[in-house]
């Protein structure tokens, strides 16, 4: 977006990146901002959406991991990561791959920020029919083991 568009414009190019990334999430948590501080909703959704999600550096799946280990690194972001979970299904991401950067994190950052991360992911999972993991259909009619 350019230096001239308006405050309102930038507010609602990023609500749109929200919504293709975050679906329903993401605005429910800028929802839940209105009552107690709008301008951080807003912030979330102009410049956290509108200009750093949009860069065309990477694509949203990488976004995701980025935002995946990130959020398992610093621990304590349980909330937050529930909706990048969710974000990491609508852009792309599997199950198995969430869960493998997840394991991949516990060298970097612990097991017990690991642990934590995976039963967010888990909760995920079975809101959306995701479990058990390895015995759904795969593509081809097989089941994946």
């Amino acid at each position: 977006m350019s230096q001239s568009t308006t405050r309102d414009e930038r507010f609602a190019h990023g609500l749109e990146v929200l919504r293709s990334v975050d679906g329903e999430a993401g605005q429910r948590v800028i929802d839940s901002l209105a009552d107690i501080s709008p301008e951080l909703g807003h912030q979330i959704v102009a410049w956290g959406f509108g200009e750093i999600y949009d860069r065309p550096g990477l694509p949203p799946r990488d976004r995701q991991l980025v935002t995946l280990g990130m959020l398992t690194a610093l621990g304590g972001c349980e909330p937050q990561l529930e909706v990048h979970v969710n974000a990491a299904l609508n852009v792309g991401l599997t199950p198995e791959e969430i869960v493998e950067a997840l394991l991949h994190s516990a060298g970097y950052c612990g097991f017990p920020k690991a642990l934590n991360a995976t039963f967010v992911a888990k909760k995920v999972f079975a809101e959306r029919g995701l479990l058990p993991l390895g015995q759904r259909p795969a593509p081809d009619g097989t089941t994946s083991t």
